[in-house]
């Protein structure tokens, strides 16, 4: 199957800083996945230079086997919805555009475009359709954004921190809309979200960026529970983890909590129970954590200690 989005050894660099450092994975058509890390972890470089707004100083990039910076017809096939998306304006104003006027217009470009989920996704949102965009809250603008990116039906859509601003039951909504519409329409869909529980359930995988390179990309499945938060008495936490990958550990007098990377089968939980040790699977959002780089300095060490990273787990 030939990937919807193809990246190999893409590097962007500002100066002598790497916003990308020598990315590469592949994304399968018709997928949902979630591109997760750190603010200035790289999110919104990449997809930049997916949509084709940024050149790559080094390595290939490809979307629907074209090059988003060389094939002007591609731009037709994707749609990017940006946590700071602009509408057209002239003299610093907008040009009288109102909501309606500004999802006419989005109408125009994209072939795929569905009117009646236009103004079924204008309704849920609340957003007033004579109104001046240039008169709509944060939270509206980004209404707007999500009901284009959405009512294109764009082969792949990229969405980066689209609801800026919404409330929880506007986001609620979107990610509602999203998952039914995508059933009904499958598409290739990568967002971008700093809220990683509260979208979880969208994904089907997840690539996790920090400090410009992929530090996870599988299955969101083999995530969620891939890691198992361990506590309870010191010398019973030492034994229980002693041979295993452990990436975090922290100790309040005799009290010691740590994290271990790897499933954990009927067995183990049986040996954890007769050591007196409490078990929590890390939710996708812990994992993420877990996975970022610490600055050393950030860290007391008297109470945290890192000994590995996430690298090999899968």
């Amino acid at each position: 199957m030939t990937p919807a989005i193809s990246v190999a050894g893409l590097s962007r660099l500002y100066g002598g800083q790497r916003a990308i450092d020598n990315v590469t994975f592949d994304i399968a058509p018709g997928s949902i996945t979630g591109l997760l890390g750190r603010n200035g972890a790289g999110k919104t470089t990449l997809l930049r230079i997916l949509a084709g707004h940024e050149f790559a100083s080094a390595g290939r990039v490809t979307v629907l086997g074209a090059s988003p910076v060389t094939d002007e017809h591609l731009l037709r096939r994707m749609v990017f919805v940006r946590e700071d998306q602009r509408y057209p304006q002239y003299g610093g104003r907008v040009a009288g555009f109102s909501v309606r006027q500004a999802v006419r217009a989005a109408s125009w470009f994209y072939p795929n475009w569905d009117a009646g989920l236009a103004e079924e996704l204008l309704d849920a949102f609340g957003l007033p359709p004579d109104r001046g965009v240039r008169r709509l809250s944060r939270g509206m603008r980004s209404a707007l954004g999500i009901v284009i990116g959405m009512a294109a039906r764009a082969e792949v859509t990229l969405l980066d921190e689209p609801y800026a601003g919404l409330d929880p039951v506007a986001r609620q909504v979107f990610y509602d809309r999203l998952l039914a519409d995508y059933s009904e329409h499958p598409r290739t869909v990568l967002l971008s979200t700093h809220l990683i529980d509260e979208a979880a359930g969208l994904f089907e995988r997840v690539l996790v960026i920090d400090r410009g390179a992929i530090t996870v990309d599988a299955a969101a499945d083999d995530v969620r529970g891939a890691a198992t938060s361990i506590s309870g008495p010191a010398i019973s936490v030492t034994e229980f983890t002693a041979g295993r990958t452990v990436w975090d550990r922290r100790q309040i007098g005799s009290q010691v909590s740590a994290v271990v990377a790897g499933a954990l089968d009927d067995t183990d939980r049986a040996r954890a129970a007769a050591l007196h040790l409490r078990l929590e699977p890390l939710t996708l959002q812990q994992v993420v954590v877990h996975t970022a780089s610490v600055s050393p300095a950030s860290e007391p060490s008297d109470t945290r200690e890192r000994t590995s990273s996430w690298t090999g787990t899968f």
